[in-house]
């Protein structure tokens, strides 16, 4: 009697936080994963007991070159990618006039840029199979802005674009999007891989200012678990109905509750001139 072969997994941004930890979560879980990092070798011991079910290789998703040749060898040695998870990603924290250009503009290459490039090498294959999950990995911060956080936010809030448009467009050919939104998490994100202004402005310390020395000091003391995030992610993939949005972490779920409840009220107060603003009826 066949059996149906385990999902493929193909993971960005392995070597650390969530997703090393998911990695080697759906490893356990019964998985097949592509296992991905800049240098791969930071992978290998993640890889070592699955050698028939994983393989690690080097992605460094701001190379288009290094995208499809990692999309070619997942193909190769397991014949589709069944579940791609954008993890990759990190943060740069500048009040918007203290932002650096080029700063700012590497981080879009690798938080947007290319999560869109490596989603459009693998959407091909899961169009001819009509099915497959793309998982995005956003944040909170995709969803609210916050004071040295702006270009940082610009980036999720394009994540977040992108992937409500892309839903739409794929959802009749049998593949599902979903956009995990992590509120405060115990990663690396607010410590050895964040990036700070060099020259900050002394005006916005009360604001920007004040927001990196919040973040930079509840680095390795966040509620959020990444082991648990990750089982989370699995259950939404094996879902028949899986979310569109998924918050992660009751501080994340407060912060979006708020920001909705803000906006709601904001909707309500000024809708007479909302609805002024169009052509007269009749």
């Amino acid at each position: 009697m066949s059996t149906t072969p385990s999902p493929v997994w193909f993971i960005t941004g392995c070597s650390t936080g969530l997703g090393r930890a998911l990695a080697g979560a759906v490893l356990q879980h019964g998985h097949r994963a592509v296992v991905t990092a800049r240098n791969p070798a930071q992978v290998q011991d993640i890889v070592a007991g699955y050698p028939q079910t994983s393989i690690a290789l080097q992605l460094d998703v701001a190379s288009h070159a290094q995208i499809k040749l990692a999309v070619s060898a997942a193909d190769k040695a397991f014949g589709c990618i069944d579940v791609l998870v954008n993890n990759a990603g990190y943060g740069y924290l500048a009040a918007v006039e203290e932002g650096e250009d080029q700063k700012f503009r590497d981080m879009f290459e690798t938080n947007f840029f290319g999560l869109a490039a490596l989603i459009r090498h693998v959407l091909p294959g899961m169009r001819a199979r009509s099915s497959g999950h793309i998982i995005n990995i956003s944040s909170v911060g995709g969803l609210i802005g916050n004071p040295g956080a702006g270009y940082y936010n610009a980036s999720k809030f394009a994540v977040e674009g992108l992937s409500e448009a892309l839903a739409k467009e794929v959802e009749p050919l049998g593949i599902r999007v979903t956009v995990v939104e992590p509120g405060p998490f115990r990663t690396d994100w607010a410590g050895r891989s964040l990036k700070q202004v060099r020259n900050p402005i002394e005006a916005y310390a009360s604001t920007s200012g004040a927001r990196r020395a919040q973040i930079s000091g509840y680095s390795g003391k966040q509620a959020g678990d990444p082991a648990r995030a990750a089982q989370a992610i699995i259950r939404v993939a094996e879902s028949a109905a899986p979310p569109m949005n998924l918050v992660l972490g009751k501080e994340g779920l407060k912060r979006v509750r708020d920001k909705l409840d803000k906006f709601a009220e904001s909707l309500r107060q000024w809708e007479s001139v909302t609805v002024g603003a169009d052509f007269p009826e009749g």
